[in-house]
């Protein structure tokens, strides 16, 4: 499939899904990464009138929000900015800490900013009758790198079955500004952050695995392993059988 056909397909599968929910368009979180400039475009060219892009900087890099500002501006998708560094210090002031490991402490504290942001996008949808659009693509969900009821509680996501390097070749069809495309993919959540460094893996590796089933054997282990993990969260909560 070449990507003007794919752009179509997932254009009117984003209406068509829309649509189908009594909705009225999309709403979506602008991070000024790769995946979420991708996904607005794709919502702008489905619901021209009625697609909002939310930027929700909370102790965030300057440089993913003016990527944010360069997509909205250059795709005319209209934006709202909802600040929510006093939240998450009001929260991470009140909330009990139990002394965990410095790495432990960090991720309890970055999943945080991300369920904000959940939050914040479902009190937007909820008013204006738009469904939630999710920027998570097949590498991350297969591999379970999102954050369960934060980036991972949306309505729809068109990137679903695209690894990352189809999304990356989409966004250059797209025509999304380069140093968007090539910079390092990363969440954002505190300084230095990569999404390759996180995981432990890196795309390329994980794509192919993917698409392919070639990979070392100590790397299928380790994919194996980490999607084991993630069971809980690609999956409704089990339910027990009285």
């Amino acid at each position: 499939m070449d990507m003007e056909q794919r752009t179509r397909k997932l254009v009117a599968w984003i209406k068509e899904k829309v649509q189908a929910a009594g909705c009225r368009g999309a709403v979506l979180g602008m991070s000024g990464g790769l995946d979420s400039s991708v996904v607005a475009v794709l919502c702008r060219q489905a619901f021209p009138r009625d697609t909002l892009g939310v930027i929700m900087p909370c102790h965030s890099i300057d440089t993913d929000k003016a990527h944010a500002g360069i997509v909205a501006s250059r795709f005319n998708i209209p934006t709202v900015e909802v600040p929510l560094e006093s939240a998450y210090d009001t929260l991470t002031g009140i909330l009990p800490d139990y002394q965990p490991d410095p790495a432990t402490g960090q991720l309890a504290r970055a999943n945080l900013k991300v369920r904000l942001r959940m939050v914040t996008l479902y009190y937007i949808a909820n008013q204006l009758k738009y469904l939630v659009v999710g920027s998570g693509n097949r590498s991350e969900l297969t591999v379970g790198y999102f954050t369960k009821y934060g980036d991972g509680g949306v309505d729809i996501l068109p990137l679903g079955n695209l690894v990352k390097e189809e999304v990356r070749e989409l966004a250059r069809y797209l025509e999304i500004p380069r140093e968007i495309i090539e910079k390092p993919p990363s969440a954002g959540l505190w300084e230095g952050q990569t999404d390759e460094a996180e995981m432990g893996l890196s795309y390329e590796d994980l794509d192919r695995y993917i698409l392919t089933g070639n990979a070392t054997e100590e790397l299928k282990r380790k994919i194996e392993a980490t999607k084991a993990a993630a069971d809980h969260k690609r999956n409704e909560p089990p339910v027990a059988e009285v």
